[in-house]
């Protein structure tokens, strides 16, 4: 190959590049007209009723934490197999974490164990879960609700991996992640890896409008100029009122014209995902030192991330990149950060994940990766097994 393969990358077409230079060239840069217009969208296509675009997916789990009001002494469970923020956004509101092992199936938290902890918190310091839908894989939040019922608690969607990922619920009807039939609140990210991308950017989805409305004004630093919300006497058109301290965390109009375009052909990219997932699964079928994701009938994975598990991954780590192609490994797992360990979390602590961590690969994962160019990653890893 004549250039580096990565594990995922963006694809801007010109359609998008016309899209962001139409806003450019407009009245309004920042936070106006087209920023409605992709919450409106995006909250379409996910079929929830509410969407509030935030400036990435970060900004959107603290938004929703401070939405569901997270303080001191609260604990929230989440999966350690994530990125660091599904478990910052906690620490930022000053609540505590508390790690659930994961199913070593479909990699996301692993539910029977979820339910094991909160029959142990005597304490009843858990108040909410904070599910992560790995690598595109849809957890059963239909199941997670009447776990989360049983004990009073919220559920905070990690959908940063799913958009277009669903499950079959026990009526038999497909819910797609971040829908909001079961979690109170979804976020979604925008990062240029991501399905859909903006550069950076975040979506917060609901259906309680209560939430959106408090997740909309801490967006703005806790401002508001909606007359049906002031307290005080509304003194003219320029009037505002901070209610909350909240944040700066907007997102610009010609990022949101981006997600736009992007989301016009997002079931396109999905189709492509699951194409170049088949691809991968067929190639390495007969291959026992190779462990793949296993995807029931019951669920359309959204394939963010091709993940295998292989022997000897940091030799198959280097001998591809030596060959042009540039693996990604997701995630170390969060309580073997430094921080984390400093809070109290030992390696041992959560043994599935960890195993996990110790073979896991991602391959070369994006819609505009070419049949040739899959083909050539399949040939070295071929090679590299022997």
């Amino acid at each position: 190959m004549k250039h580096i393969l990565h594990y995922g990358r963006q694809e801007i077409t010109k359609e998008d590049i016309e899209s962001v230079s139409s806003v450019l060239k407009s009245d309004y840069i920042t936070q106006g007209p087209v920023s409605k217009t992709f919450e409106k969208d995006f909250a379409e296509y996910i079929g929830s009723k509410y969407a509030v675009a935030v400036s990435n997916g970060t900004a959107a789990l603290h938004l929703s934490a401070m939405a569901l009001d997270v303080s001191k002494g609260d604990k929230v469970i989440t999966s350690p197999l994530t990125f660091v923020a599904s478990a910052n956004c906690v620490l930022y509101c000053g609540g505590e974490i508390s790690f659930v092992d994961i199913d070593p199936k479909s990699l996301c938290i692993d539910l029977n164990r979820v339910e094991d902890v909160l029959k142990k918190d005597s304490s009843n310091a858990i108040k909410g879960i904070i599910p992560v839908d790995f690598a595109g894989y849809p957890v059963n939040t239909e199941d997670l609700r009447s776990i989360a019922d049983k004990y009073g608690l919220w559920i905070l969607e990690d959908a940063c991996h799913a958009p277009g990922a669903r499950f079959t619920d026990s009526k038999g009807k497909q819910q797609q992640s971040g829908n909001g039939e079961f979690s109170d609140l979804s976020i979604f990210s925008f990062h240029p890896v991501k399905h859909i991308t903006t550069g950076e950017g975040g979506m917060i989805t609901s259906n309680n409008l209560e939430k959106i409305e408090k997740i909309e004004k801490l967006r703005i630093h806790g401002v508001t100029k909606r007359p049906d919300q002031l307290i005080e006497k509304d003194e003219g058109g320029w009037y505002y009122e901070m209610q909350d301290l909240g944040y700066n965390y907007r997102i610009t109009d010609f990022q949101c014209a981006l997600g736009i375009s992007q989301l016009k052909r997002a079931d396109k990219s999905l189709k492509r995902r699951q194409e170049i997932a088949k691809r991968y699964m067929n190639a390495f079928s007969d291959y026992d030192s190779i462990k793949m994701t296993d995807v029931p009938q019951k669920i359309v994975h959204a394939w963010h991330l091709f993940v295998i598990q292989i022997p000897r991954r940091r030799d198959l780590y280097n001998y591809l990149q030596e060959h042009g192609i540039y693996t990604q490994v997701h995630y170390i797992p969060v309580h073997l950060h430094p921080y984390y360990k400093n809070l109290g979390w030992n390696k041992g602590d959560f043994p599935i994940t960890e195993n996990y961590y110790e073979h896991c690969l991602s391959l070369p994962m994006y819609p505009s990766l070419k049949e040739e160019e899959q083909e050539y990653v399949i040939t070295k890893i071929k090679e590299f097994f022997g």
